[in-house]
């Protein structure tokens, strides 16, 4: 690493042992170490274009076409449940559940679908675009959680009354939940004494607003990055590396 990230990891920390509150803003990045796609939206296994029907992915994982074709959707969420299958979490999920374990209030808001943050330790945790892993049924009040699809047909029926089940996901087109929009503004409501954003882009005004306030009301804001997102020179501090390495030197520090 070079001084000037040495300095910054060093200035970050310090500020972090004396939090008595922390928000982790995460995103895709997060969960790379962990050998998952860096997904755009709630996808990004298809970063080329158009799937093989030659619609654009946003298309096919979009709640309109889910009510015409949950087969074809289907088809596609059932990649991405994959592609998190089997995945264990890294250093960055493990730092964040310890942090919870030795800060008074920690509060993770994700964008994953993957369930790392649970499955590292973190129970307060608000999973803004849901979880692949937990589903519902269309037409009544069926819910399960599934550890796999594998070996389950497509789309899978409920149990119960044999309607299309779904999972609990934000597709394109649908609106955010507002339980958990309204659970964020709350917690935002009642302060923060460090704001972090992890491995995400930051192009969504629920993910930059509680930066953007976090920086008017002068409290400390810190990016995990290697690339440069729109909040990068408007943060405090801008530290380009992997997710995991970053959280593993502040955790160093603070031993």
């Amino acid at each position: 690493m070079t001084r000037s990230i040495e300095t910054a990891l060093d200035a970050v920390a310090e500020k972090l042992g004396r939090a008595r509150s922390l928000l982790f803003i995460t995103g895709a990045g997060i969960s790379a170490d962990s050998g998952l796609p860096t997904y755009r939206g709630v996808s990004g296994l298809y970063n080329e274009g158009t799937t093989e029907e030659g619609l654009a992915i946003e298309e096919v994982l979009s709640g309109e076409v889910f009510a015409l074709r949950p087969d074809l959707t289907w088809k596609y969420l059932a990649h991405i449940e994959e592609a998190c299958r089997g995945a264990a979490p890294n250093e960055a999920h493990r730092a964040i559940a310890a942090l919870e374990q030795r800060v008074p209030r920690t509060l993770v808001f994700t964008q994953n679908v993957d369930g790392l943050h649970r499955q590292a330790g973190s129970r307060n945790v608000i999973e803004v675009h849901g979880s692949v892993h937990e589903l519902q049924c269309t037409a009544c009040s069926w819910e399960e959680s599934i550890e796999s699809l594998e070996g389950r047909p497509l789309p899978p029926p409920c149990p119960r009354c044999g309607a299309v089940l779904r999972p609990k996901v934000v597709l394109f087109g649908e609106a955010l939940p507002e339980g958990a929009i309204e659970r964020l503004v709350g917690e935002i409501q009642r302060g923060f004494d460090m704001v972090f954003t992890i491995g995400t882009s930051s192009v969504f005004p629920y993910i930059k607003e509680p930066v953007l306030w976090a920086i008017r009301a002068g409290v400390p804001t810190v990016e995990i990055n290697p690339h440069v997102t729109p909040l990068s020179r408007r943060v405090d501090y801008h530290l380009p590396l992997g997710a995991a390495a970053a959280m593993q030197a502040l955790m160093a520090r603070l031993r």
